[in-house]
């Protein structure tokens, strides 16, 4: 008998007939605890229920958000109600959930929180002990593994931002046994035989187990002790583990953690531009300002020098001799004028001036006779007049005044 063949959709619709007709799960409590919790930006939340040895997949649409009475989260314990069946266009069997009651948390939320607080007591977290990130790397260490999405998108966003830097891969388990380990070697290893400046551990999301090992003491002791700077970027923005609380920067993903590491090459061009343009400036500035002091200095020099100088004095000479000769000329036409001034008075006093008048000046051998009583009869007189002398002899003496007839 020929067997019938059946299409994709027609086996999984048959199976979620299945399901549908199964009134055990149509109507169901499971309990476990909550991993690989997931907000999608339609308000529905998925997430995984786990215990030791199984895992469902769960989906609480948003319209149900309301039945949920507690917050979920990773670690948490858990008792779900709601129905499961088959998402067809996946072929995947999950529980649609229609009503959470918290039973407390998980056994590694538990334990995530005694690390957490431990190490915080230790010091581990403080912002003191935070090493600043370089601005400017010339290489960056990657603690990842080497086929995941992580270093992919590091590798991409570094050769967009920056295809200068330099980046150096440690290839390490992120999850697993042995994973803790790998990565403590690989951090070991960049920050004390390599020359990087930043390094990047991290890798893609997962659950609360995928992520475990960034939660482990080792690691963030490792990160501690290092002494090259370190970006968490484990999982995504809304994943938290020991490992980001104790690096130095915490990065919501791998791809922001590249961001934050590598600078913009067109960002450093800018900024060169910018100081290029700023320290041109300033250097034509001090020129200037070095040629105007040389310039004012010159002057000096110049008002100083020994030719100055006597270009001065020689200034200062013709000067002098200029006031000199005024003042000689001065006193000579001073004493010119006193000389006149004395020639005038002379003139009016001069015995010549009364003889030019018609006086004349008479002497006799006793000198200047100035009365009758000064000669005697026969004596010779000398009688000096303007334009000559006359010798006379007295003949006669009268007494009487001039000018009177008696």
């Amino acid at each position: 008998m020929k067997k019938s063949i059946f299409s994709v959709s027609q086996v999984n619709a048959y199976i979620k007939k299945i399901f549908v007709n199964d009134y055990v799960i149509n109507d169901i409590w499971i309990k476990g605890e909550v991993s690989n919790c997931k907000i999608h930006r339609s308000g529905h939340v998925y997430f995984t229920l786990k215990d030791n040895n199984s895992a469902i997949s769960c989906v609480v649409f948003k319209n149900y958000r309301d039945f949920v009475e507690c917050e979920l989260r990773d670690g948490i314990n858990i008792t779900a109600r709601g129905y499961i069946s088959v998402y067809e266009r996946a072929g995947t069997f999950q529980l649609y959930v229609q009503q959470i009651k918290s039973d407390g948390m998980g056994d590694l939320y538990k334990k995530f929180e005694i690390l957490k607080e431990n190490l915080q007591i230790k010091g581990y977290f403080d912002s003191d002990n935070k090493k600043k990130i370089p601005r400017y790397p010339r290489r960056v260490g990657i603690v990842t593994s080497d086929t995941g999405a992580a270093v992919r998108d590091i590798i991409n966003v570094s050769k967009r931002r920056n295809p200068y830097i330099g980046l150096v891969l440690y290839p390490s388990l992120v999850q697993g046994e042995g994973a803790a380990n790998n990565i403590v070697k690989g951090i070991k290893y960049l920050d004390r035989v390599t020359d990087v400046d930043v390094i990047i551990i991290g890798r893609g999301g997962g659950s609360i187990e995928d992520l475990w090992a960034f939660n482990e003491e080792i690691v963030a002791k490792a990160i501690y002790e290092a002494n090259t700077p370190i970006i968490s970027a484990v999982g995504h923005e809304t994943d938290f583990t020991i490992s980001d609380f104790t690096s130095d920067l915490r990065a919501p993903t791998p791809s922001a953690a590249a961001e934050l590491a590598i600078p913009a090459f067109d960002e450093i061009d800018g900024i060169l531009e910018k100081y290029n343009y700023k320290l041109t400036n300033s250097m034509n500035n001090k020129i200037e300002s070095c040629i105007k002091a040389i310039q004012l200095n010159k002057i000096k020099l110049d008002f100083n020098s020994p030719s100055m100088r006597v270009l001065k004095e020689r200034q200062y000479i013709t000067e002098f001799e200029d006031r000199l000769n005024r003042r000689i000329k001065e006193l000579i036409n001073d004493n010119k004028n006193y000389v006149s001034l004395l020639q005038n008075k002379l003139s009016v006093l001069s015995p010549i001036t009364n003889l030019e008048k018609g006086y004349s000046y008479i002497e006799n051998t006793h000198g200047q006779v100035k009365s009758i009583t000064d000669v005697n009869m026969g004596e010779t007189l000398l009688i000096q007049l303007h334009d000559g002398k006359i010798e006379a002899e007295v003949k006669n003496i009268e007494s009487g005044k001039w000018g009177s007839h008696e």
